[in-house]
């Protein structure tokens, strides 16, 4: 609505401001401290009168590549790029073990914390963002033990290494955006947090961590790069391994994938988070 007063110049200009579409990013800045304290606080509950404690970090993937070593590289014989196929399956399982448990923590993070939602005003967006960045430092740990294998192997770390923290921000993003988009549905549809296992199985045979793109068809490479992943598990491989370089074409679709997901559960998550006190 736009109107003149008698006498004034001055034209007025009333709209109606879309909030929802205002992110806060600004806001949720000023409140950097609760976001680390946020990650320090979930590092240290996940490790909390555990034995073994961070080293479940290490074990887990490492586990998991003996057995896939076992089941697809002995008995099933699946091609691993010229690479033992321990080295293959652990060095899939390190970016894929952080964005599963960076995606689940992300989507569930509104519910655990729920006391906290209620009884105090912070920009919600820092639970979700404190939960995927929390994973990084067990990533990290499972990239040491990951050097040492390639020790044993006899294969050296290359420049190419350089590029590790590229993938990983397409992996970060990728789990963020699910977490905005899940979130939400999780706080008022309990449903999702026994959805987001399956989802998480589904989602590592749908990217190549037991076996290598090359043998996807062809004419189904173009769909299978929809999933981001794809480009962050050959990006990795190719950065610590040397294997085959990952098709540009495909980490360009990754990007554009996950940058459309991060903006969508962008929105979505600011429009639905002044419910979340309510619903909870």
């Amino acid at each position: 609505m736009a109107h003149a007063i008698d006498g004034i110049d001055d034209i007025v200009e009333i709209r109606r401001n879309p909030r929802w579409l205002n992110l806060e990013l600004r806001t949720t800045w000023r409140y950097r401290g609760l976001l680390y304290f946020l990650a320090w606080r979930e590092l240290k509950v996940r490790y909390k009168q555990a034995a073994i404690g961070i080293g479940w970090a290490i074990i887990q993937p490492a586990l998991a590549a003996m057995l896939f070593t076992a089941i697809f590289g002995h008995f099933a014989h699946m091609p691993s790029d010229g690479v033992p196929y321990a080295l293959f399956a652990y060095s899939a399982l390190v970016p894929w073990t952080y964005f599963a448990e960076a995606f689940q923590r992300s989507a569930s993070g509104l519910v655990e914390d729920s006391e906290l939602v209620r009884k105090i005003y912070f920009p919600r967006l820092i639970v979700p963002i404190a939960r995927v960045a929390t994973p990084v430092v067990d990533m990290a740990l499972s990239l040491v033990a990951l050097f040492a294998v390639m020790l044993w192997y006899g294969v050296l770390p290359s420049p190419r290494m350089a590029l590790l923290p590229l993938f990983l921000l397409i992996a970060m993003m990728f789990a963020l955006g699910l977490g905005l988009c899940l979130g939400p549905l999780n706080v008022r549809f309990r449903d999702v947090k026994h959805a987001l296992p399956f989802l998480v199985q589904i989602g590592m045979y749908a990217s190549p961590v037991v076996y290598p793109v090359s043998i996807v068809p062809e004419h189904w490479r173009l769909l299978y790069s929809l999933n981001p992943m794809v480009g962050v598990i050959e990006g990795f491989r190719w950065s610590l391994l040397g294997t085959q370089k990952p098709d540009v074409v495909a980490i360009v679709i990754s990007v554009v994938v996950v940058t459309v997901i991060l903006a969508a559960g962008l929105v979505y998550f600011r429009k639905m988070e002044r419910s979340f006190a309510d619903v909870i």
